[in-house]
């Protein structure tokens, strides 16, 4: 029964000492997408009360730093900044404390619930979106990112708009969600590096040719393959694929 359910993870993050149930819901995420390693910098965007912040301290040892609007109650080893993710000021806030940048950043907030659920679903979507922001701003490249959104006829578009960042976008529901909740988490790994985007037209010179016969390009000295191109060509191509250390792209014609 979904009350059974609710109510082992509630005695049984009161038993182990976690401030909320979602904790269990981040154990199981980083368990699946091994998200969060040993040593990694973490930021946790709307971490009040900071279930998530625990959890995240544990599984890396390392830098944990929690950002909420709401003051957050003191954990041993997390730093915390009181906050409005949207503002650049927030934002200079969480580079300060991260000089390297976060290899991983969680988002486990929602918004107030007014009852209208196209309205709910909505406001979810905008702060989700946000929050994908605020991460793209502090995370490093081949970083993580995994958020809460509501299900609803947006919840594809932002889809679409997470694997135009990351390498490798999924959704995933947890065995410690409610049964009849429409949340799921939406998890990016390997942010791709900001100077190509999928889709995206650019003028290159061809200057090289490689092993298996595609062309090789550079934007800003990242590398570019392009099939069928040849040395010392100028031409337009097309991004259709962005991986963490190249792209493939193509000619238009």
């Amino acid at each position: 029964m979904p009350r059974d359910r609710r109510d082992y993870f509630y005695r049984k993050a009161r038993k182990e000492g976690y401030r909320s149930r979602a904790a269990f819901k981040l154990k199981q995420i980083s368990e699946k997408f091994n998200l969060i390693k040993k040593g990694n910098t973490v930021v946790d965007l709307g971490a009040a009360p900071g279930g998530w912040l625990q959890v995240a301290k544990e599984l890396s040892g390392g830098k944990v730093v929690g950002v909420d609007l709401l003051q957050i109650e003191e954990i041993e080893g997390v730093e915390t900044i009181k906050g409005d993710i949207r503002l650049d000021a927030t934002v200079e806030k969480i580079r300060e404390k991260i000089k390297e940048g976060a290899d991983v950043v969680l988002c486990d907030a929602a918004p107030n619930l007014s009852g209208n659920w196209s309205y709910d679903h909505a406001r979810s979507i905008d702060l989700a979106s946000s929050a994908l922001e605020c991460a793209r701003k502090i995370l490093k490249t081949g970083g993580g990112f995994a958020v809460k959104v509501f299900q609803g006829d947006m919840f594809p578009g932002y889809l679409d708009e997470m694997r135009t960042y990351f390498a490798k976008v999924q959704a995933f529901s947890p065995e410690a969600s409610r049964k009849p909740s429409a949340e799921i988490y939406v998890i990016g790994r390997d942010l791709l590096p900001e100077v190509v985007r999928l889709n995206q037209e650019y003028q290159v010179v061809i200057e090289d040719v490689g092993a298996g016969g595609d062309g090789i390009a550079r934007i800003e000295d990242f590398v570019v393959f392009v099939k069928g191109a040849i040395k010392g060509e100028k031409l337009r191509i097309r991004i259709r694929s962005v991986k963490p250390n190249f792209a493939f792209g193509e000619k238009i014609e």
